[in-house]
């Protein structure tokens, strides 16, 4: 059997400390180790527990909680804890593993401590497992919408970007912009999740497609498309999940 997680809380607010505490211990594969008010308290007993999972707030007095992830050798796996959406692109680049804005449902924490703890666990070899050895299979290569009075068929590696216009999509490709009457969620049922992500209400991209990003703005192709508070996190969560 998988031996648990051990983890350690690093918050300076009393009830926010509980709630993490109530949600560790209904978690069977979490072992907690310690709680600790700020960063400056918890540095020395980190040393000796060596947790391997740090819910850490970010604001909090003498030390934030950003600049304390890189003085942390060695490093556990991180999850963010705090009422400000704004760290997304900070959290990412400091390989955060997740990113919990407060207040946030137990169904969200377990959602997050489940993926950690199911990620830890080894890989079973074809021979302890034969479905290991089953190809997958491929992503969907295409998708069929209305547009005008024909239903047109759309390669889904020919997608840049999608813009939201009211009512309509606008389906950028490379050969052209294709109108067509449909919601953003029902477009997301229809293509493949991995390689596409929502980043703004207005706007959805193929993720392979992306030149770069830089202060929450996305270049691609030749358009700069923003990374709005509401979608940062799960985009750049999905990011890092493709590494």
């Amino acid at each position: 059997m998988q031996p648990p997680l051990t983890c350690a809380i690093i918050e300076d607010e009393y009830l926010a400390q509980e709630i993490l505490e109530e949600y560790i211990r209904k978690v069977p594969f979490l072992e907690l180790k310690g709680i600790y008010a700020s960063p400056l308290e918890a540095a020395g007993p980190l040393q000796t527990a060596r947790p391997d999972l740090l819910f850490l707030d970010i604001n909090m007095p003498d030390l934030d909680g950003l600049s304390f992830i890189p003085m942390l050798n060695p490093r556990p796996l991180i999850i963010l804890t705090t009422a400000y959406d704004q760290y997304a692109l900070k959290a990412y680049e400091l390989e955060v593993r997740d990113y919990l804005l407060k207040p946030f449902p137990f169904e969200r924490f377990y959602k997050a401590v489940l993926r950690l703890y199911l990620e830890s666990r080894p890989l079973a070899t074809p021979a302890e497992n034969p479905a290991a050895a089953v190809r997958t299979e491929p992503e969907q290569e295409y998708i069929f919408l209305k547009v005008g009075h024909r239903i047109q068929k759309i390669a889904t590696r020919d997608i840049l970007f999608v813009e939201g216009m009211k009512d309509y999509l606008r389906i950028h490709t490379a050969q052209e912009k294709i109108m067509t009457l449909l919601s953003f969620a029902k477009l997301e049922e229809l293509l493949p999740a991995r390689e596409f992500a929502r980043v703004h209400r207005s706007f959805l991209v193929a993720i392979d497609k992306i030149d770069h990003i830089e202060k929450n703005r996305i270049q691609l192709a030749d358009q700069l498309i923003p990374i709005s508070d509401t979608y940062a996190e799960g985009f750049y969560r999905k990011l890092k999940g493709l590494q």
